[in-house]
């Protein structure tokens, strides 16, 4: 596809978004939805309310001129479509992205089993019918019908439709790597699944709900704030309706008529009230969650979100995480007269066969430090020996030489079962590489010991700098490996974590965790397999791996769909950006409404008191020029903030403290002075046009 055709389906999708959100703003008029807004309720009522008070002055019963009646209605009717627009531009992407899962859902015949061992005794049955419980046999090419855990075989399966990710996985029984997700495809091989899940509970029903916002709850930090916002809106009613209540009194006592109208206090009321973050709040929090599903990563809660936001203390898996996971030879040690080639020689030959990431480095590095070619393995003579579990070595027999290569302890019991010496210096070797966090393999050549290959773990690049940012937040990272306590510490040092938990346990996790609440603090870690379950429950945000099985996902409150350890430190940057939008967004909200106060009040009742028109520091042509202008731009900017609701506020990695004070200085202050020149340009526009 051509990078014109892209973006003018980009440019269709876009637009297709826009003109859903607009039919939607219309659709959420409707009271039983304007209810659930308590702040943008108050709008609507004010906006039913003119619109009456319109009405019915073509019956002479007027209250202010009518045309004038009739401008507040239209605009406090655009405010209420506009805080509509900003959700529903909000839910419009997850509806978008909840579209194409559906398109990729559909219902297939499933090749029911009695159980894993009788796989010719198939029963098709539609998709849909299948319980938990079930056993199903899927094979090349066919759609995996429901979700479940493999029990037998393995196979490659595609997952994109669910992660986005075009390269396929394996999947096979045992181990951690066993679940699988209705919808996805096998391509090759066979795998039996047993179903985990009931009809219209699966993985991708959860997901389509999730993202569309049908399962959003409102959290409980949103509960407090729209508390907040609803018990403004009472103190300015009590202070606008105080307004009315003087203005009429002191207008009697003048002997003149009232200046203020009830359209003008009602106009007055929306703009003094929080309608700006009242607007905004929802689509906030569903735009915060659209991007963690944007980076692959399925929230179950918008809680878990937010507690990610305020989380202090990140365990980490070693492997996968801060380590590349695999274990690469970066040095041949030579010992007892041998030389580094003749070690490098014997290293490669007995890695030959060995198609782990450890084996295949330990060839490259032969051939990159001696140019030492890779041999075939179809090779004559060659006869070689595999790893096994009991003797912990490998090799091979080759040219009448025996090649052996393995763990310290091992080599050492069979280098002197058959007369041969494991000298001081091999063991002094053994154990620097060791206290330095990486693996000895020592490699002997008939029986003698040639000497030590330094099979390192490799830390990722960048991490450090990550938990570098990661302390100015605030947040400790401490390291779970199985490491003994010396190769944990060497590893920690190098990768600049806080604190580690060597030969870590469930039990061990879940203690950890459950200390470091006691304290007061929230944690967030990832884990994969069922061991990691229990750890996974107790933690405030646990994000489970969508490889991972399925005790794991259950436990957790978020899914990572690409699998990666590493998304923990994105999904923390999301819950702060989440919680930095809200709170600078409510910031400005609040100083608009103190500018406000400022700007209309004096040019309102300086008619009443002229000695208020020194007050008028913006010069407002009229009363009725400062409320319409005012009103107006109270409706614009929901309009305006919606791109940085939805993007988000910047994230930088610094302490609260810091970003509070940054937050407060260009929203607080932004806040207050952009009513007074927009404001003013508004009602310079409308004398300019002759409406006021």
């Amino acid at each position: 596809m051509t990078a014109h055709a892209t973006q003018a389906n980009a440019s269709f999708a876009g637009r297709k978004l826009i003109g859903r959100a607009i039919k939607d703003s219309f659709i959420k008029l409707r009271p039983g939805i304007q209810a659930k807004n308590p702040v943008m309720l108050l709008v609507y009522i004010s906006a039913i309310l003119t619109t009456a008070l319109w009405v019915v002055s073509f019956f002479g019963i007027q209250d202010a001129p009518s045309g004038y009646t009739l401008a507040i209605a239209v605009i406090l009717w655009f405010t209420s479509l506009f805080a509509n627009f900003a959700e529903a531009i909000a839910e419009g992407r997850g509806k978008a992205q909840a579209d194409s899962l559906r398109a990729s859902r559909r219902d297939v015949e499933a090749k029911k089993i009695p159980s894993a061992g009788q796989k010719e005794q198939i029963t098709v049955v539609p998709s849909a019918t299948l319980k938990k419980g079930d056993v199903v046999l899927v094979k090349a090419g066919e759609q995996i019908p429901a979700d479940g855990d493999v029990i037998e075989g393995a196979a490659s399966v595609d997952e994109s439709a669910i992660t986005g990710e075009s390269a396929p996985v394996i999947r096979e029984s045992g181990g951690d790597r066993s679940a699988v997700t209705g919808g996805t495809t096998v391509l090759s091989d066979w795998i039996v699944v047993q179903v985990t899940s009931e009809a219209g509970e699966s993985f991708l029903d959860k997901m389509i709900a999730m993202v569309e916002g049908a399962a959003r709850k409102k959290t409980p930090n949103e509960i407090a704030l729209q508390i907040f916002l609803v018990a403004l809106s009472i103190i300015f009613i009590l202070v606008t309706l105080s307004l009315y209540a003087y203005s009429a009194f002191s207008a009697k006592q003048a002997g003149v008529a009232n200046p203020t109208s009830v359209t003008t206090l009602v106009a007055l009321l929306v703009c003094l009230a929080p309608t700006t973050i009242g607007a905004l709040l929802s689509a906030i929090g569903i735009a915060g969650m659209s991007r963690l599903n944007s980076a692959n990563v399925l929230a179950m809660s918008g809680r878990a979100i937010e507690a990610a936001g305020d989380v202090d203390i990140l365990l980490l898996d070693k492997t996968g995480t801060i380590t590349l996971g695999n274990r690469q030879a970066s040095e041949f040690i030579p010992v007892d007269g041998a030389s580094e080639q003749e070690l490098a020689d014997a290293a490669q030959l007995s890695s030959l066969a060995d198609e782990t990431p450890e084996g295949r480095s330990v060839v490259i590095l032969a051939k990159e430090k001696f140019g030492i070619r890779e041999r075939h393995l179809s090779q004559s003579g060659m006869e070689f020996i595999p790893f096994t579990a009991k003797t912990r070595m490998s090799g091979v027999n080759f040219g009448g030489n025996e090649i052996r290569k393995g763990a310290a302890d091992a080599m050492k019991d069979y280098v002197q079962a058959a007369g041969g010496v494991y000298s001081e210096k091999c063991a002094a070797v053994v154990k620097n590489i060791s206290s330095q966090g990486g693996t000895p393999l020592v490699v002997a050549k008939n029986h003698k010991i040639l000497g030590v290959v330094h099979l390192k773990d490799i830390i990722k690049q960048g991490v450090r700098e990550k938990f570098a940012d990661l302390r100015k937040m605030g947040i400790k990272t401490i390291m779970i490996t199985g490491d003994n306590p010396m190769t944990a510490a060497a590893i920690a040092a190098e990768a600049g974590v806080d604190d580690f938990l060597a030969e870590a346990t469930p039990e061990g996790k879940l203690r950890m965790i459950r200390d470091f609440q006691a304290k007061g603090h929230l944690v967030a870690m990832t884990g994969d397999g069922t061991n990691d379950a229990p750890a996974l429950a107790q933690a405030d945000v646990a994000v489970a791996m969508n490889t991972g099985t399925q005790a794991a996902k259950e436990a957790g409150n978020m899914v990572d769909l690409d699998s990666s350890p590493t998304k923990l430190i994105d999904v923390v940057r999301i819950g702060k950006q989440l919680l930095m939008t809200r709170g600078s967004l409510t910031t400005f909200s609040i100083a608009n409404d103190v500018a406000k106060y400022f700007a209309i009040i004096p040019a309102l009742f300086m008619g009443l008191y002229p000695g208020l028109g020194a007050l008028n520091i913006m010069g407002l042509h009229s009363p009725m020029s400062a409320v319409l202008s005012a009103i107006i731009y109270n409706a614009l900017i929901i309009i305006a903030l919606i791109p940085l609701a939805l993007r988000g506020v910047k994230y930088r990695e610094l302490p609260a403290g810091k970003l509070l004070s940054r937050n407060l200085l260009i929203y607080g202050l932004g806040g207050l002075a952009a009513p007074f020149v927009f404001i003013k340009l508004i009602d310079m526009l409308l004398v300019l046009l002759g409406l006021a």
